[in-house]
Formats: C-alpha cells, structure tokens, sequence
C-alpha cells in the first residue's frame, strides 16, 4: 500500500506551508514557509515550485500542531499523518517512540538567503512549563554555502550572563558571539540553550526534536513587510542560554562498506543521523526500534522495498516504518538517515 501526501498551503502573516514523506512507503510534500529571510534556493537546488519569493523553510516529516500532513491517495486518501500513527502507532514509529505522547522529530529544510535572527532554544522542562511544546535540540547539516560562509555557534568563550545582558542593551552583542566558518557537508549539533544564528547564502538540512519553539534574542534591527520589527524574546531567552557553550563544526569522517560509505554525524538522546554515499548499492533493515527517515541530499537513485521499486532523487524525504523490514537503495546518491 502507497500513501502519498497533498500538497497544500496556509497563511498566517508570515508562515506557510507544503509537505512531502514516503510510508510503507507514504509520501509527505513539502511544507514551505515564508519568512524574510528566505529565498529560491531549494528551487535551485532540488528544482521545487516555490509558492513564494522567500519560501525560507521546507518542512519535510512533521506532525505538529504548526503543520501537518495530509494523504492525497490510497484508502487513507485525506487523512492526516496523526491519524496513521493512531492507527499504525508501534508497527510505524516503533518501540523507542512509545514514550513521547506525539511524534518526536521534525525534518526540515532552511534556505538562509538571508540571516537569521540571533536565538536559542529552551530545554524540554522549560518549554513544557511556559510553551507547551517539546524544547528543541537540533543539528545542521549544510547542504550548499557560499564562499566565506559563516554562522553564529554558541557565544564567545568567556561571556557572562551580565556580559551577554549587558552588550544587548548597548547594541554591542555582535562582539559577545561566536562566528565559525562552513561548507559544503559540514556538520553543526545544536543542543537546547546553544545561542545560534544561520548566516546568508546557507542552505540547511535540519534534524530536530519535534518543536516550534524560538525565542529571538536579536534580530538585526530588521522590520518585516508591514514596517514592524519582529518579537523578541529577550527574558525568556536570558533564562534557558547556556553561557558554557562555544561550538566547533565537525566535518564527517566516513567508513567504507561494500557500495557506500557511512558516517554517524550526530547521536543524542533525542536522535542519531547518519550521512550515507551510495556508490552503487546500500543495504538496510528496521528492527522494531525506531522508523527511519531518509533525506536525498544530492543524486538520484531507487528505492526497493518489499518488491516494488521507488524512483529516489534529490530534494525528496521518506519513512520507512519501524516494523521489521529489509530493503536496498541502489544508484549514486548522498542520504542523510535519521533515527530514534
């Protein structure tokens, strides 16, 4: 059974969405917002039909209460991906999910046209308390960049919490942050707390806990298009910072497998990723644990999975349930592979 997932749009001033996902195998399509800093990058690089001149985010596999998706065909033709998990719960999500009370991640795509306001994220304890929501530790993994790409990782060492507080107040906090340089592949862990910000001309996959929660420390002193500038969440955010951090990139160092390469880029308690070079033929398995949701980064491929074959290329993002299953992805392609 093939489920493949609408496509569809809403507006809430500066938000809007599409979705794609592939189960057993599903299908889920893009889920695109608009913000200010976005552009037509995805266009250019996975060759989207973007809704908007500055579709910023792409959401690929969420089920949130900010976006959701909806099945276009098959006997579960529109209803929602929260409706399958009711349904399909532990033979989808698999048994590391059953004690989170909703689907715990969220995949996406970001096209930094450009810059992002300065903020972080609050800690699950702190965002179930005053937001309701998960809290959001995330990783980067940069799918294009400009030449002298840099971003904002953590805050300089050093830097008090009347330091940071301080240099807000005076317009000095750019001195207070910590910029690195990125490229192509480079790899960047975001843990709740981290003070981050992604740079112009950067493109980024993004793996995360299922969260929308933000709290912007500083946003450039950019308005948007009414002329006013955007919320800030200045006390909020000078409560979850974690001042100890100062982040270094991590470039993946890969181990060679008969057909591709495979490097573990991130592990944590919310997630692992692995970024997988198929030369010619990979080989996977579910095992009851987690589902695994793979993202096509670069190339083109196909999916065979319980006998019947998948066109893969790049830009497109699918599930494979958590049930016991066996199946191979061959061609030339780069994957990344999140997992519980």
């Amino acid at each position: 059974m093939v489920c493949v997932f609408s496509t569809f749009y809403f507006t809430t001033g500066v938000v809007s969405f599409k979705f794609f996902v592939l189960f057993r195998p599903t299908i889920i399509l893009h889920y695109d917002k608009e913000i200010i800093w976005g552009g037509q990058n995805l266009n250019k690089i996975f060759g989207r039909s973007l809704p908007y001149e500055k579709t910023a985010e792409s959401w690929e596999v969420c089920c949130h209460k900010n976006g959701m998706s909806i099945i276009e065909n098959g006997i579960y033709k529109e209803k929602t991906l929260q409706e399958i998990i009711d349904i399909y719960k532990e033979e989808l999500l698999g048994t590391k999910a059953l004690k989170y009370d909703r689907f715990p991640l969220l995949i996406k795509y970001i096209d930094a046209n450009d810059k992002l306001s300065v903020q972080v994220h609050p800690n699950d304890e702190y965002a179930l308390k005053f937001e309701g929501d998960f809290g959001k530790t995330e990783m980067w993994y940069v799918v294009d960049a400009k030449e002298d790409a840099k971003l904002i990782y953590g805050v300089k060492e050093g830097t008090t919490k009347e330091e940071f507080k301080e240099a807000l107040f005076n317009k000095q906090l750019e001195d207070c942050l910590n910029y690195v340089s990125v490229k192509k592949g480079d790899v960047i862990f975001i843990p709740s707390g981290t003070v981050h910000a992604i740079l112009d001309g950067i493109v980024i996959a993004e793996i995360q806990q299922n969260s929308d929660t933000t709290y912007r420390v500083y946003d450039w002193n950019r308005v948007d298009k009414n002329g006013k500038p955007r919320e800030l969440h200045i006390e909020k955010a000078l409560d979850v910072i974690d001042f100890n951090i100062s982040g270094k990139v991590v470039s993946p160092v890969s181990q060679k497998f008969n057909g591709y390469n495979l490097s573990n880029i991130a592990k944590c308690n919310y997630f692992s990723v692995d970024e997988i070079n198929v030369e010619n033929k990979y080989f996977d398995k579910t095992n009851g644990e987690s589902f695994h949701i793979y993202m096509c980064i670069e190339g083109n491929g196909r999916l065979n999975y319980n006998g019947e074959i998948y066109d893969i290329s790049a830009g497109k993002t699918f599930m494979i349930p958590a049930k016991k299953e066996e199946f191979t992805i061959e061609g030339q392609l780069k994957l990344l592979k999140a997992y519980l």
